[in-house]
């Protein structure tokens, strides 16, 4: 992703033009958004994260294609209530779990090397 330059500066050699307050206002919604984002995917690797040294723990796979396939069911629903195409929200999911299943494993393979 690329981020866009400061509202006040002009790209290149293009002049300074102003713009749209609602277009301002916009954005500054989207980028309160999109840190609040950050912050709840902060949290939920934090809860994974300690499911993984659970599951290490009690020598539990680090997948549970059960839980996945249920978890996938209940996103897509919210989604289509949310209005959000579900096909969009299993492929964030799918994003997540697999990161989430990446740490389960690093977990797992320290805990069973003895780090």
């Amino acid at each position: 992703m690329t981020s866009e330059p400061p509202l006040s500066a002009a790209p290149d050699d293009r002049p300074s033009i102003e713009l749209p307050a609602e277009l301002v206002r916009l954005r500054g919604s989207i980028d309160n958004i999109d840190a609040a984002l950050v912050f709840l995917l902060a949290e939920r690797f934090k809860a994974t994260q300690q499911v993984g040294v659970l599951k290490a723990a009690r020598g539990l796979p680090p997948s549970d294609p059960a839980r996945e396939l249920q978890q996938v069911a209940r996103l897509r629903e919210l989604a289509r209530e949310a209005e959000l195409d579900p096909v969009f929200a299993e492929k964030f999911l799918a994003f997540i779990v697999d990161e989430v299943i990446r740490h389960h494993e690093a977990i797992a393979s320290e805990r069973s090397s003895g780090a």
